[in-house]
């Protein structure tokens, strides 16, 4: 029957929200304690939300666990866990960073020809949330959406660099350091030496860290007190560009960070 049930579906019946079902009251549990502003005792969310008391306990067992809801033994209440928070900052980070960003990077591709990648930290990985291709489209790893390792990227290396020390303790812990080429840095040690490099240097260099044939320069994109928004990057292939070609660029891509950093600031788009 379940079988039948999904093949009409498919020939285009209409599919109906079972808002009662375990997802949508996992939903609604969500909405009303993240619209409270406060921690909920169980009480009150039994009775906004009219779950009954088996179903409520179950619910906030299973939220608990997976960190979505969090409870707060003092105030005995159920309050957004920092999960959800994560999942709803990412998202404001995304939309918020490519909007400010979008203006500085169509007059830095007008003015390089060259691919560009805005990114973010995630996890302390790289989230690539925009990019723009070279006038000459070179085929690369990279696309809006995907996620990339931060030690062997140029835009990952920069965002790196602008970690306090405890910040870049917990980074340098979920690096793999998986060789991807002759050139990735594979190993703690060589990447803090990296980034004690890009401190002092003011920008990070891919050569060929993470693809072969790919190299790039990359700032990251931070306030005038230091908070990290993201990182931008101008990339290109070794068959038609060089390091020194690329360092060419770097006052327009710097010009192009702290445009993308001010805009960011005033439109209050949160930092990392």
């Amino acid at each position: 029957m379940a079988d039948r049930k999904d093949d009409g579906a498919s020939e285009g019946k209409p599919v109906t929200r079972d808002s009662e079902g375990s997802f949508g009251k996992i939903l609604k549990l969500l909405d009303y304690v993240a619209a409270a502003g406060h921690p909920l005792r169980f009480s009150d969310i039994q009775t906004g939300t009219g779950l009954a008391k088996g179903t409520l306990h179950r619910l906030l067992k299973l939220l608990l666990e997976e960190d979505m809801l969090a409870y707060d033994e003092v105030a005995r209440g159920y309050s957004v866990g920092f999960r959800t928070m994560r999942l709803a900052h990412a998202a404001w980070r995304v939309s918020s960073l490519t909007g400010a960003a979008k203006e500085a990077l169509d007059r830095l591709s007008r003015e390089t020809h060259e691919t560009l990648h805005l990114a973010a930290l995630d996890s302390y990985q790289v989230l690539y949330l925009d990019k723009r291709q070279a006038l000459r489209a070179v085929s690369m790893f990279s696309s809006a959406g995907k996620v990339g390792p931060a030690y062997c990227t140029g835009v990952g290396k920069a965002m790196l660099s602008t970690l306090s020390a405890d910040r870049l303790a917990k980074a340098l812990e979920v690096q793999t350091f998986k060789r991807y080429t002759a050139n990735t840095l594979t190993s703690q040690d060589v990447l803090l030496a990296e980034i004690a490099a890009i401190r002092a240097r003011g920008y990070a260099i891919d050569n060929e860290e993470h693809e072969p044939g790919i190299i790039c320069i990359a700032k990251p994109i931070i306030t005038s007190d230091g908070e990290l928004f993201g990182g931008l990057s101008i990339t290109g292939s070794t068959h038609v560009l060089t390091i020194e070609r690329l360092q060419g660029f770097l006052p327009l891509l710097e010009k192009a960070a702290s445009d993308i950093a001010e805009r960011a600031t005033i439109m209050r788009v949160p930092t990392l």
